[in-house]
């Protein structure tokens, strides 16, 4: 009986998870120093972002719903701390995507599958 539900629990999250894939919401960037929370050293100029709860090493298409730039970039830290983004994004990513003197933009967010 604990098999049968532990399959349709992992069926249930396998759906929802695919289902999850992409989200719209408000990124912004930060210019940090010294460590990421993965370890990794931070490279403002590099293509990184933070997320709250995405693995490390997820990589994401990033899109700016305000002039259609994408790039893609790989989770390395966590963050925002600001509740009303979803994303932070390295200096190098906002430059990418053509927001960082405007500090925000309205972004849609997909998982890119390896």
């Amino acid at each position: 009986m604990n098999k049968i539900i532990l399959s349709v629990l992992f069926i249930s999250s396998s759906i929802l998870s695919a289902h999850a894939a992409t989200w719209t919401g408000k990124a912004s960037y930060y210019s940090g120093g010294g460590r990421t929370a993965s370890g990794a050293r931070f490279n403002p100029g590099g293509l990184t972002a933070a997320h709250r709860s995405l693995p490390f090493g997820t990589h994401l298409r990033v899109t700016n719903l305000g002039n259609g730039r994408s790039v893609q970039v790989t989770v390395n830290d966590r963050g925002p701390f600001i509740r009303s983004r979803l994303i932070d994004m390295s200096r190098g990513a906002a430059d990418a995507l053509g927001f960082r003197r405007a500090g925000t933009a309205r972004v849609k967010i997909e998982v890119v599958e390896k």
